[in-house]
């Protein structure tokens, strides 16, 4: 066996100018190796996986559909049978009777966080079953037990599970905010079905905002995670989990360089709401939020693109009782800066309904504060109905526009009024306006006519912005002729 790691390690030097030194009886958690000249140590992560793999879990949920059932492809002897089975992927049907409702698998990984078999995971891995999915985990020493959803959290993907157990092992949390970019980091879970698989990699970013995801700063990694790993830990070098594997970036759907996991201090809110009401309370403000960029922080004598600017106020909302007005751009909350749009919602949501917090904005140049008391967050069901765009006449910078009649205005809610937009050239098309947006001011300034909009318009010098109503949503648009 020497032998061969000898000759392996002659085998390296030569192909890669790497030289590796024998190892010993005893290996040292930081293995030296020279490199370009110079000693650099490699780390050794046997004595941390060993440490921190019992409190890891595989997690099963098998549900029946009641969908109609489809004939199913291959006969239980075949062997794409078993490899369907055995890398959890979904059966359409299930042999056993004609007309049987398909069952779906999933498949994923957690960790236990408290000793009576309390076990975090991903809400994805468990959401999708409904009520009559069965949900077992599997233990590292190999035992299964049922397991209880004890609630789920779509919005930051975090979900709690509990089995029937006692004296089980738990995992440590580490302080997310600590880590460092370049770090190295471990994953643990069940790739493909196979359990209890290590890979190691680095912390790629951090505070990674994602399409669609507001509530979570996520910690990129190059550690290579695939389907099955969702809800499994990520280990600092410390055996501290500072976060929980989500979400991959793949053109393949497999493992490709760019990994995604949900910081352990956002997942230890959400489980402890959890635990205690089975659901989690946000705090509401009430607002619709754009970002800022360059040509929108100029319309707004703005040094530099920071904040997030206030598109649209809910009637009745927090916000609106507390004066914050479209136009505003919230720069702070109790201190806390907003440097991009995506922070206001993730500092609000981490707030409790009826706590009173105070919002620093900038109003026209002048900076302002005001004090608004949070409502509860709901989950949104209001959709908007689309536009007709019938053509208008041609008004100034490339923008044909017509008034709204007062059905138009009835069916979008617009009291107060505006122009429909009914074609667009030049700088406002390429700015992102668009037929059938609804301007409803130019530079914050009321329009409800075409001259109205022509005169604001051309007085507004080679820049402006206007606010727009896009089948329900509100957002400026920074324009320059």
């Amino acid at each position: 066996m020497r032998r061969r790691g000898a000759a392996l390690a002659f085998a390296l030097a030569l192909v890669t100018g790497i030289v590796v030194p024998a190892a010993s009886a005893a290996e040292p958690a930081l293995r030296p190796v020279l490199f370009g000249g110079s000693e650099r140590r490699l780390p050794d992560f046997a004595d941390l996986v060993e440490q921190v793999t019992p409190a890891v879990v595989n997690i099963t949920v098998v549900s029946r559909s009641s969908a109609e059932a489809l004939p199913f492809p291959f006969d239980e002897n075949d062997p794409f049978f078993e490899f369907f089975r055995r890398f959890g992927i979904p059966l359409p049907q299930i042999p056993g009777g004609r007309g049987e409702a398909p069952v779906q698998r999933g498949l994923g990984s957690g960790f236990i966080v408290s000793s009576d078999g309390y076990i975090l995971t991903n809400a994805h891995v468990v959401g999708e079953g409904g009520e009559d999915a069965e949900v077992t985990v599997q233990l590292a020493d190999g035992r299964k037990f049922p397991a209880k959803v004890v609630g789920a959290d779509r919005r930051t993907d975090i979900a709690v599970v509990k089995i029937d157990a006692n004296g089980l092992p738990t995992v440590k949390f580490g302080d997310p905010e600590k880590a460092r970019v370049g770090q190295w980091v471990i994953a643990v879970g069940s790739p493909f079905g196979f359990e209890h698989t290590v890979t190691a990699g680095i912390i790629s970013a951090k505070s990674r905002r994602l399409p669609d995801e507001t509530y979570v700063p996520f910690i990129q990694t190059d550690v290579a995670v695939n389907p099955g790993n969702s809800g499994g830990p990520l280990f600092n070098m410390d055996g501290e989990v500072i976060g929980i594997n989500s979400q991959i970036y793949s053109r393949s759907g497999g493992y490709m360089g760019i990994a995604f996991a949900i910081p352990s201090d956002v997942a230890q809110e959400v489980k402890d709401q959890l635990i205690a009401h089975g659901r989690v309370q946000r705090g509401k403000l009430g607002v619709v939020i754009q970002g800022m960029d360059e040509e929108l922080a100029k319309s707004f004598g703005l040094d530099k693109p920071e904040g997030a600017l206030v598109a649209s106020v809910e009637t009745d909302s927090p916000a609106g009782k507390a004066g914050i007005q479209p136009g505003d751009v919230i720069v702070g909350v109790d201190g806390q800066r907003i440097v991009d749009s995506a922070d206001l919602p993730r500092i609000i949501g981490r707030r409790k309904p009826g706590e009173t917090v105070r919002v620093e904005l900038l109003r026209q140049g002048k900076r302002l504060e005001k004090r608004v008391t949070l409502a509860e967050l709901e989950e949104e069901t209001a959709q908007a109905s689309p536009g007709k765009k019938p053509s208008g006449e041609p008004a100034a910078a490339g923008i044909s526009v017509r008034a709204l009649t007062a059905q138009e205005a009835k069916e979008r809610g617009l009291a107060e009024g505006g122009v429909m937009v009914t074609r667009v050239t030049g700088p406002a098309a390429l700015a992102g306006l668009r037929p059938g947006d609804v301007i409803v001011a130019v530079n914050q300034q009321p329009v409800r006519t075409p001259e109205e909009f022509r005169q604001a318009v051309n007085a507004a010098g080679n820049r402006f912005a206007v606010l727009v109503d896009r089948n329900g949503m509100r957002l400026f648009i920074a324009i320059r002729r």
